[in-house]
């Protein structure tokens, strides 16, 4: 491996970016469900102190720990105002429903969203991590793991204490659980859908300036073009520092597999290949005609995108919408005639290119075991998922109460109350962050119509129900085209070594090719190309062509 280079530019940027920004990027569930412990009848067994060991070599703690167990479960902290996610009326309820049935306390452990990385590789350095140690993307969990934070797993310990679970991911696990050889990772089930994930865009502006909603980038610009021209905003857009998706309406209407295993990474951004010059192109093109917020790389979080829509600023704004979700009503109270709609992702694609996009793996949040847990602490977790991955349970979390939460259709589709803010009121994001352990779908009716109908009312704030149907029909129109991520079945070592620089390189370098002048675009890039390599890139670049070419990774 290279020698590297010492960049004090990249640490520079990104101290002075924290300092000045400060957080970069049916049925009732009324029941208890008896946590099945995978015990077969029959089986050879002998009593001892703290349990009942069975013939497979593990302790039955069925009728509960005979001493305490305290287990650290992470829990995404996403700034929802009003809302505590380590003390409210439903981590009161998974104790009481679970923990005090089977003597066990549940510490959550607050996780911030924008700076999850930094949040985790802090606690791990520490010693303090939650027991499960968590990622959606894969190649930072085997970050985590290089660090030494994670345990191998046994999986038929987890068959034991989490047959349910289990069964369920089994598939899962066996496919893309292991790392260098070893069990590491478990999974969350994730039956994938991509309508929550909405671009709006002011329909009253489009109005103004009598333009239909745009399909591609081009018209896209030509709308903004038009707003400019009117006086009233600009695109919005915040900066980049994780999962770079960015480079996908870019790569082509005939990409290479070889270059998408290469480069598809949402690790470490690829400002190398041909697609991230063509993005840094269109967005310098955006700023210099003044059509983009010319502050976007201030917005480190998405708060900052919205508060820039919802005053009225900027006339997109893109995010994972949920029927709680107060963009709208707060929009309309700054505007009363304000109007919004939903745009395709064909509008990120420039015409003639497909509509790319980072498509799911078929498996929800990435999970490994703290290295520190105990066997017993182990256990725990295990039993705590199957309980979670109880019918009843699982969606008592996602729904409340009914009758109070919600009510039952006649189709047996929970509806939410209108408004309801009551002590058992869900979080912004319908509980998520609890139930993301075990799986990713927000409703699963067996069918996808009434799946639909269930989400939209989920996902749909009062009123508005007519965006999810919009957001649901354009991405069925480019659902062919879906990428996923190579997924390395050993760690890549030169991306735990140099991704954090990486990451600072890129945030400086970007921001200042979007925003120079266009005459300067590409003898920036060409150094900016250099410097990123000589610093680390294209080691990651030797080292994952090496593991492809042994085939060691999983790509669908």
């Amino acid at each position: 491996m290279r020698k590297r280079k010492v960049w004090k530019k990249a640490a520079a940027f990104g101290m002075a970016a924290v300092m000045a920004a400060g957080l970069l990027t049916g049925c009732s569930g009324k029941k208890e469900e008896t946590v099945s412990d995978g015990t077969k009848s029959g089986t050879e067994e002998t009593k001892k102190a703290g349990g009942t060991v069975k013939k497979e070599g593990y302790t039955d703690y069925s009728q509960g720990f005979p001493e305490n167990v305290t287990i650290k479960i992470p829990v995404y902290d996403r700034g929802f105002e009003g809302w505590d996610p380590v003390n409210n009326y439903y981590t009161k309820w998974i104790q009481k429903s679970f923990g005090d049935k089977y003597n066990v306390t549940i510490q959550y452990i607050a996780i911030n969203r924008q700076n999850e990385i930094a949040d985790y590789m802090q606690m791990i350095a520490a010693g303090n991590a939650p027991d499960i140690i968590y990622h959606y993307d894969m190649p930072q969990a085997v970050n985590y793991n290089s660090e030494g934070a994670m345990q191998e797993l046994d999986l038929e310990e987890i068959k034991y204490y989490a047959p349910d679970f289990y069964k369920k991911t089994e598939d899962i696990i066996n496919t893309y659980g292991k790392l260098d050889g070893k069990n590491v990772f478990f999974f969350a089930e994730r039956e994938a859908i991509y309508y929550s994930w909405v671009t709006l865009i002011r329909q009253d502006w489009l109005d103004k300036v009598g333009m239909e909603k745009p399909t591609t980038r081009e018209e896209l610009y030509a709308v903004a073009r038009a707003w400019k021209e009117a006086g009233l905003g600009t695109l919005g857009d915040q900066i980049i520092n994780k999962s770079y998706t960015y480079a996908y309406p870019f790569i082509g209407a005939d990409p290479d597999d070889k270059e998408l295993n290469l480069y598809l990474d949402l690790n470490v951004a690829p400002l190398t290949w041909k697609a991230s010059k063509d993005y840094l192109k269109a967005m310098n093109q955006a700023y210099n005609d003044g059509i983009l917020d010319p502050e976007f790389y201030l917005n480190a979080d998405d708060a900052a995108w919205k508060a820039d829509f919802v005053a009225g600023n900027v006339g997109t704004y893109s995010f994972y919408i949920s029927a709680n979700t107060d963009v709208i009503n707060s929009l309309k109270a700054n505007d009363p005639e304000a109007d919004v709609s939903v745009i395709s992702p064909t509008a990120q694609a420039p015409a003639g290119n497909p509509a790319y996009y980072y498509k799911y793996p078929p498996y929800g949040i990435v999970m490994g075991i703290n290295s520190k847990t105990s066997d017993e602490q182990r256990a725990a977790i295990w039993m705590y998922l199957n309980w979670m991955a109880q019918p009843e349970n699982l969606f008592f979390l996602q729904n409340g109460i009914e009758g109070v939460n919600y009510t039952l259709d006649a189709d047996g589709i929970a509806v939410p109350a209108d408004g309801f803010a009551g002590e058992s009121k869900l979080s912004n994001n319908n509980n998520k962050d609890y139930w993301c352990l075990v799986t990713e779908v927000v409703a699963d009716y067996g069918d996808e119509e009434k799946n639909l109908k269930a989400n939209t009312k989920k996902l749909a704030p009062a009123g508005y129900e007519d965006l999810i149907r919009q957001s649901y029909e354009y991405t069925k129109e480019v659902e062919q085209y879906g990428l996923i991520s190579p997924i390395f079945t050993q760690s890549v070592s030169s991306i735990s070594e140099y991704a954090s620089d990486l990451t600072a390189m890129w945030q400086e370098f970007y921001v200042d090719m979007v925003t120079c002048k266009p005459e300067e675009l590409d003898a920036k890039y060409e150094e900016y190309c250099k410097e990123y390599l000589d610093n680390g890139y294209q080691d990651i670049l030797d080292e994952k062509q090496a593991l492809i070419d042994s085939g060691n990774y999983v790509a669908e």
